[in-house]
């Protein structure tokens, strides 16, 4: 099958090591199920491993990619949930301390079939097409996680995005407006901010402008350039829900500010299966659909990466690998 592999690492470079090559599948695991892939998505998570996060030399080459969807051998579509739990482990999966994602202990998605669990495989309605599916298990699922689930929000709150523009960013910004909140965001570019108020935002800021009034909750995937304003941002018993760090993650706490205000720092990373069939849902009731910045083949794979990892392109990158005959 044709895949997108890293094949070496290159902190610098991430795209360096990255190739399209054909290989052989590797055995699955006992239970587990094929996945013919019509379409998959990148995200960050691609680029820090193509740089060797989370990876380790002796597990190369390794196919990339978390989020897919696609067809079960009997002709069933399907989204693809990337969180691989310990078969042992009950309750939320994102808790396991042995889970891992696609791509981490597994190869990914960024292939023409893939491998997972029976119980990793979400059905696909007719409304949702294989371009809009491919980009929800990662980015969509993170931010439904994230706003729902972690900060808690219910309609009419205030909820500040910061990072307008990225992956995360921009599914928050949809969804939040889909379900009733007051959405804010901020970003360095105006034209993105710009941009993020077409999609549904109420209100675009600067990045660190003071808000015209304090919000319940803030949605944080950048890191250190915007943990301080984060903080400056909530209402006395507010929340930070925070799935990433793209800036870096050594941010002064500013524990004194937690504690005096009753702040809240909620971590996430991903979601649950159940929390991905609900985020389907949420898109065929509502009609919302993801942001697309481009489709490419495989072979725009490396090109892709590279934009992605630079900050260029506005949404998700959608990749059509060909699906692997029968």
């Amino acid at each position: 099958m044709r895949a997108a592999v890293v094949t070496a690492f290159s902190p610098t470079d991430p795209v360096a090591g990255v190739e399209v090559v054909d290989l052989e599948p590797a055995e699955p695991p006992a239970g587990w199920v094929r996945v013919r892939v019509e379409a998959a998505s990148l995200n960050h998570h691609d680029v820090w491993s193509a740089k060797g996060v989370g990876l380790r030399a002796e597990q190369l080459p390794m196919v990339l990619g978390t989020d897919a969807t696609g067809l079960l051998d009997d002709g069933t579509p399907v989204l693809v949930h990337g969180v691989i739990s310990d078969p042992d482990w009950r309750g939320d999966e994102t808790l396991d301390p042995r889970r891992s994602l696609l791509s981490e202990r597994h190869p990914g998605t960024l292939a023409q079939e893939v491998w997972v669990p029976a119980g990793n495989v979400v059905p696909r309605p007719d409304e949702l097409g294989p371009q809009d599916a491919a980009c929800l298990p990662t980015a969509y699922l993170t931010a439904y996680r994230l706003l729902f689930t972690a900060a808690d929000l219910r309609p009419g709150q205030t909820v500040l995005v910061q990072g307008a523009g990225g992956g995360v960013a921009t599914a928050a910004v949809l969804l939040a407006r889909a379900a009733g909140l007051r959405v804010w965001v901020t970003s360095r570019d105006e034209a993105r901010g710009a941009r993020a108020v077409a999609l549904g935002a109420h209100a675009a800021f600067g990045s660190g402008e003071r808000l015209p009034e304090q919000v319940d909750a803030v949605v944080e995937t950048v890191g250190a350039a915007t943990w301080a304003h984060s903080l400056r941002a909530l209402r006395p018993g507010g929340v930070i829900a925070v799935a990433g760090a793209t800036t870096g993650g050594d941010a002064d706490a500013d524990l004194n500010r937690v504690f005096f205000r009753g702040l809240r720092v909620v971590g996430s990373t991903m979601g649950t299966r159940t929390e991905l069939t609900r985020l389907v849902q949420l898109l065929v009731t509502t009609g919302v659909r993801p942001v697309v910045d481009r489709v490419v083949d495989l072979d725009g794979v490396p090109d892709a990466l590279r934009d992605l990892a630079d900050g260029r392109g506005y949404g998700k990158m959608v990749v059509l690998p060909g699906t692997q005959p029968a």
